[in-house]
């Protein structure tokens, strides 16, 4: 099983999947693997291109709180922030600078207001063009939160500065127990239910599959792949990536811009199962 971050892994930075990665995944799938998409993301933010590959069955979506069988349209696993939980976090956020966001069952929300300047939060504009294209706005994401009063996918803020993220991040940390706290961007948080991270995901879909650790590749760049990359038998860090990721992983691949992605599924998987058939 082969589980792939997408931003800044499988995609590039113009959010492309190219033509030689589609040709390395379709062999890879073909010769019996299980690949799959291991984000963040929502379930609704993960490209059609990448949902609807042929093939791909499987996705751990936001950061391992959601385990979905996209054949079936079932979901096989879930662990959910508690509303407590999320309204502290949305809370200290909104003491900064910050555009907050909640997911609900595979779908992702943020304040349109905030939606509507969303350059100030997210300055590169491909990352901008994805959230912009996948986020449903809504007035006033606390008081959404408070209505419903639910368990959340995952609580995440995305703050103007990081400094300010960097504060916001402290005091989270310092004032609210029992939370798994990450982030892909430098200027962003992402809180999950304790102990949810996409490296628990991929093991308990590999448990479901009956595949072992030893039999599982996992490919990231950010904060929230290295529990992916320390879990997995075989972690594969971008050579984009930060330092702390790549000092979690075993390898080190090309950039998502050089096609890194499909380079370590050609070296680590296909080369031997090409040997074998």
């Amino acid at each position: 099983m082969i589980g792939l971050d997408m931003d800044g892994t499988l995609l590039t930075t113009e959010k492309e999947l190219t033509e030689h990665t589609r040709e390395v995944l379709r062999e890879a799938i073909d010769r019996g693997v299980v690949v799959l998409p291991a984000t963040g993301r929502p379930l609704a933010g993960i490209p059609e291109e990448v949902l609807k590959f042929p093939g791909v069955r499987y996705a751990v979506a936001s950061n391992g709180a959601r385990i979905v069988d996209l054949k079936e349209s079932r979901v096989l696993y879930e662990d959910l922030v508690p509303y407590e939980t999320g309204r502290r976090v949305l809370e200290i956020c909104s003491r900064y600078d910050s555009m907050l966001e909640i997911y609900y069952d595979g779908v992702g929300y943020a304040e349109e207001e905030k939606l509507k300047h969303l350059d100030e939060y997210v300055p590169r504009l491909p990352m901008a063009r994805y959230i912009a294209s996948s986020r449903r706005p809504v007035a006033d994401v606390r008081a959404m939160h408070e209505e419903r009063k639910a368990p959340t996918d995952k609580v995440q803020a995305l703050f103007r500065t990081t400094e300010e993220c960097k504060k916001a991040w402290k005091e989270v940390e310092k004032e609210i127990p029992d939370i798994e706290i990450t982030g892909a961007l430098s200027n962003n948080i992402e809180v999950n239910a304790k102990g949810v991270n996409k490296g628990r995901g991929l093991m308990i879909l590999g448990e479901l599959l009956g595949i072992h650790r030893e039999e599982i590749m996992a490919v990231g760049d950010g904060s929230n792949d290295i529990a992916m990359l320390r879990e997995a038998g075989l972690g594969v860090a971008m050579e984009n990536a930060t330092e702390a990721v790549k000092a979690a992983a075993d390898v080190v691949t090309l950039s998502n811009d050089q096609e890194g992605a499909a380079a370590a599924i050609e070296k680590y998987v296909l080369q031997a199962l090409r040997k074998n058939a």
